[in-house]
C-alpha cells in the first residue's frame, strides 16, 4: 500500500510535534511547516495527499494560504484547524475549497476520523473515475454513435465507417431491411468533416416517380401546374453536407441517368430550369437489393452502380451476429424503460431463450419492436415468455420451419442444448452458480462466461 502523505501547518511547535507523533503512529508520512509561506514551498517540492492547516499564523494566515493552495493544487484535500473558530469561519473555509474544519482543542480520534473520511472520499472518487473510464471503453468497444454491437462482423463495419467518414467518397451500404443502414449513414456523416452540415435523407422507393425528380433536384416556378414558387430540392438542402439515398435500387431508369450526371458533374438542374448550378454534396446510398443482379437484369445502370459503389459497407443480418442479441436486448430494455416509464430489469431465462432461438427475418428493427412490446406488456420484474409474441415461441418449438439449412446445424443445436441445460441447472439450484456448475460438470468460470454469452 502506498504511503499516505500529510503536511501539517501550524505556528505552534508543540502542536506540530503532537500531530506528527500521532499520525506517524498511524503509518502516515508527515512533514511540517510553521506558516503558509513555508507550506507553499514544501508543496512545490513534495507531494502530499492531505494538508492540515491552522487558521491563525504569522506571515501568511490559513485562509490566505488556502486560497493560494487551492488555486495551485485543486486536487488536494485541505482540512483547516483553529482554536478561534466559528460557524461562519468554517463555512468560509469550505467555500474556499477546504474539505473539512476541526475546532481546537480536539481529540486524537477526531483528527484520525476526519482523515479516514477524506481517504474514503478519495477512494470513491478514484473508483468513479475508473468506472467512467471503463464505461467509455465499453461504449467505444460496443458502440459507434447510436449503433450497439460487439460481434466481430460489426467491429469490421465500425472500422470501415471510421476509415471512410473523413472523406467525400461515395458510399454504398447494403444489407437486408431492418439491419440499420440509416444509422450507418448517420455515423458516417456525424464522424466526418461534414458533421456541421445537414444530413438529408430521402427514400427512393417511398415517393412516386413523377414527384421524386422534383424532390431531388427542386423546381422552378411554373414548371408544372402547382409550381407557384421556386422550391429547392434535397441536393440543395444537403449542400456542404450529406445526402442519404435510401433504397436507391428502387430508382427509375430515367432518374438513374440524371443522378449519374449529378454525381459526375457535381451540378444540378431544377425541374423547369434552364441552367445548371454547382452543389457540394457527399452521397451515401443504401439498398436491400442485390444491385449486381439488378444490373444483369437491366434494371439498374452499370455506370451508376460503379459510381455509387466506390466504398461498400455490408451490414450482416441479425441471425449472423448472434453475439449481439443479448447486448441489443439489454440496450432496448433500458431504452423503452425510459420511454415508457417502466422498471423492467431484463428477461427471464426462458424469454431470453426465445430471443436467442429466433431467426429474426426483420433484423434489428424487428427485435426493437419485439422488446418495446414486451416492456409495455410486462407487469413484473422480468419479461416472461407470455410477453413475447407467439411467433417466436412457435419458432423455438419448430426449428425446421425456420430454415432448413439452419435447423440441420450441429453447432446451433449444440448452443441451444447448452443454454437450455444451463437454464435448468440454474433454476434447480436457485441461481447458485457453483452448485449449477457441479450439476453440469463444468467449471464455474466457464459457466459464468456462458451465462453472459447466452444472456441467462
Amino acid at each position: 500500500m502506498q504511503e499516505r502523505r500529510v503536511l501539517i501547518i501550524d505556528d505552534e511547535e508543540n502542536m506540530r510535534h503532537m500531530l506528527e507523533f500521532m499520525l506517524e503512529k498511524e503509518n502516515y508520512g508527515v512533514s511540517c511547516a510553521e506558516d503558509g509561506v513555508a507550506a507553499l514551498e514544501r508543496m512545490d517540492q513534495d507531494k502530499f495527499d492531505y494538508i492540515l492547516c491552522d487558521i491563525r499564523m504569522p506571515r501568511m494566515d490559513g485562509m490566505t494560504f488556502l486560497t493560494e493552495a487551492v488555486r495551485k493544487y485543486p486536487e488536494k484535500t485541505f482540512i483547516m484547524m483553529s482554536a478561534y473558530g466559528t460557524v461562519d469561519m468554517a463555512l468560509e473555509a469550505i467555500k474556499l475549497g477546504a474539505y473539512d474544519y476541526i475546532s481546537k482543542p480536539f481529540k486524537t480520534d477526531e483528527v484520525l476520523l476526519t482523515l479516514k473520511k477524506a481517504e474514503e472520499r478519495e477512494r470513491l472518487k478514484t473508483e468513479n473515475r475508473d468506472l467512467k473510464k471503463k464505461m467509455e471503453q465499453v461504449q467505444s468497444k460496443y458502440s459507434f454513435g447510436s449503433i450497439v454491437a460487439r460481434s466481430e462482423a460489426m467491429a469490421k463495419v465500425f472500422d470501415l465507417v471510421g476509415k471512410v467518414a473523413e472523406h467525400k467518397t461515395t458510399v454504398l451500404i447494403t444489407g437486408e431491411s431492418g439491419t440499420g443502414k440509416e444509422l450507418i449513414a448517420k455515423a458516417i456523416h456525424s464522424n466526418g468533416q461534414r458533421a456541421d452540415g445537414s444530413l438529408v435523407s430521402i427514400n427512393c422507393g417511398g415517393i412516386p416517380e413523377n414527384l421524386l425528380e422534383s424532390e431531388l433536384f427542386g423546381y422552378k416556378k411554373g414548371a408544372f401546374t402547382d409550381a407557384t414558387r421556386d422550391k429547392p430540392g434535397r441536393f440543395d438542402e444537403a449542400h456542404k453536407g450529406t445526402l442519404f439515398l435510401d433504397e436507391i435500387g428502387d430508382l427509375s431508369y430515367a432518374l438513374q441517368v440524371k443522378l449519374l450526371r449529378v454525381l459526375q458533374e457535381e451540378e444540378i438542374t431544377p425541374l423547369g430550369g434552364s441552367g445548371a448550378r454547382k452543389v457540394d454534396v457527399r452521397v451515401v446510398a443504401a439498398t436491400s437489393k442485390d444491385l449486381v443482379k439488378e444490373v444483369e437484369r437491366g434494371n439498374f445502370r452499370e455506370e451508376l452502380y460503379y459510381r455509387i459503389n466506390v466504398w461498400r459497407i455490408h451490414l450482416p443480418p441479425l441471425r449472423d451476429r448472434r453475439g449481439d442479441l443479448s447486448l441489443l436486448t439489454g440496450y432496448f430494455v433500458d431504452q423503452f424503460n425510459s420511454k415508457l416509464g417502466k422498471t423492467v430489469e431484463g428477461l427471464s431465462s426462458e424469454a431470453m431463450g426465445m430471443i436467442m432461438d429466433y431467426h429474426w427475418p426483420g433484423n434489428v428493427r424487428e427485435l426493437e419492436n419485439t422488446i418495446e412490446r414486451a416492456v409495455l406488456l410486462s407487469t413484473g420484474r422480468l419479461i416472461t415468455p407470455e410477453d413475447i409474441p407467439s411467433s417466436l415461441l412457435k419458432n423455438r418449438n419448430s426449428t425446421e420451419e425456420i430454415d432448413g439449412s439452419e435447423a440441420l446445424s450441429i453447432k446451433r443445436a449444440t448452443r441451444r442444448l447448452q443454454r437450455d441445460l444451463m437454464a435448468k441447472a440454474l433454476k434447480r439450484t436457485g441461481g447458485n452458480k457453483t452448485q449449477a456448475a457441479k450439476l453440469l460438470e463444468v467449471s464455474r468460470p466457464m459457466l459464468i462466461a456462458k451465462i453472459k454469452e447466452y444472456g441467462l
